[in-house]
């Protein structure tokens, strides 16, 4: 007489906790399902041809908006704004996209010279921030001193025709090897010497006579 009840009750109990169950794993499974949105969906997509140009520091070689054209579509731009934008926006693209660009250069400059004022000048040396050299002067002027510093400096691969004297690597790499030519191709110095211990300054020196420098791993040169 007993079991009936006790039985249908144990049914629809568990019943009851499986609906529970696959309602909650089916919520979770759509969240996980649902594709997170991009870390800056403000920021132009590269592969979009109305966004920023891929290098925005060049200027167009096509038409450009005259000058008298550079309004933004709400509010307006600032004087420097416009200055950096002038002979910079091609005739059919939102001068906003490209100020965009110019600004966002700036603010990894800015975002690295926090942290290291040489990784800074290492990466507008290495042209690891496009554009930033351009930007610079009128979008984030104080910045300017990483941007003179970097004028001093070089890449890393051959140089030809290199000025004599000392300069050190922006980087502690035991990867970064270096050597000077000749006229007739023959190695005037190379470096370093012994493999560099973690925090030492790599240098190199570059004779008089030489007519190139080739560096390897060692990002960028500034004089020392």
């Amino acid at each position: 007489m007993y079991r009936r009840p006790a039985a249908a009750a144990v049914l629809l109990a568990a019943a009851l906790t499986l609906t529970a169950c696959s309602s909650g794993s089916g919520s979770s499974d759509d969240a996980a399902a649902k594709p997170k949105p991009p870390a800056s969906s403000s920021a132009p997509d590269p592969a979009d041809a109305s966004a920023a140009p891929a290098t925005p520091a060049a200027k167009p070689t096509g038409p450009v908006l005259p000058d008298a054209k550079l309004t933004p579509k709400t509010g307006s731009f600032k004087p420097n704004e416009k200055q950096y934008l002038s002979g910079r926006v091609p005739e059919k693209m939102d001068p906003a996209a490209v100020l965009q660009t110019g600004q966002e250069s700036c603010q990894r400059v800015e975002r690295t010279a926090k942290r290291d004022k040489d990784a800074a000048t290492g990466a507008v040396i290495a042209g690891e921030i496009p554009g930033a050299k351009d930007a610079i002067p009128y979008l984030c002027p104080e910045q300017k001193p990483i941007l003179d510093a970097a004028a001093k400096g070089f890449p890393d691969g051959t140089r030809p025709a290199p000025a004599p004297g000392t300069y050190r690597a922006l980087t502690q790499s035991p990867a970064c090897t270096w050597e000077a030519k000749g006229k007739d191709g023959a190695v005037l110095a190379s470096g370093p010497e012994t493999t560099p211990k973690p925090g030492d300054r790599i240098t190199a020196t570059i004779p008089a006579g030489a007519t190139d420098f080739t560096s390897t791993g060692c990002y960028a040169w500034l004089p020392a």
